[in-house]
């Protein structure tokens, strides 16, 4: 079997929601073209879908590295940094108050990275909500609204934020 027959039984295991097995064929596929960067692109996707953020990120930069000049590649990898760093926030915010600014600079950085991450803006408006930044929480809620005008929580937080701004500026 060459690669390419490989990565079609990762899309057939795929198709099965057999992910575990689909990384297994995406790694023979690499092992027998280790400088097939759709294969390690392709394999990242994988991994992502696997819940297993450093393996993924591993692999799109391998990607990138074999091809620099492929956007594709380069955005997958700015996602998988953004949720990295989106990971890492939720971290400071269920820790204590006194870190939710460190979340809200590590928010900053993902929403910069992926301006297209719902939940970034969710939990940026959050953070920024514990800091009694009612204001900002509600533009980053608006953000996520923009982005997904349909998304319950957002539109609950929002209302909610509204009315917490409105009594803050009454007190």
């Amino acid at each position: 079997m060459d690669g390419k027959e490989l990565v079609k039984k990762a899309y057939e295991a795929i198709l099965s929601n057999d992910f575990e097995q689909a990384i297994v064929w995406f790694e023979q596929a690499i092992a027998m073209e280790p400088d097939n960067a759709a294969f390690h692109y392709r394999l990242s996707i994988t991994y992502a879908r696997s819940n297993k953020l450093s393996k993924a990120i591993e692999h799109a930069t391998q990607a990138i590295q074999l091809e620099p000049d492929e956007e594709h590649f380069r955005y997958h990898l700015q996602h998988l940094r953004a949720k990295e760093i989106i990971q890492q926030a939720e971290k400071y915010i269920n820790e204590s108050e006194g870190q939710v600014w460190m979340a809200i600079s590590l928010l900053k950085q993902a929403v910069a990275l992926d301006s297209l991450s719902s939940e970034a803006f969710l939990l940026l408006g959050i953070a920024y909500s514990i800091a009694k930044e009612y204001s900002l929480a509600i533009q980053a809620i608006r953000e996520l609204l923009k982005l997904d005008p349909q998304h319950e929580i957002g539109i609950q937080l929002f209302e909610e934020y509204r009315m917490r701004l409105k009594q803050y500026m009454q007190s």
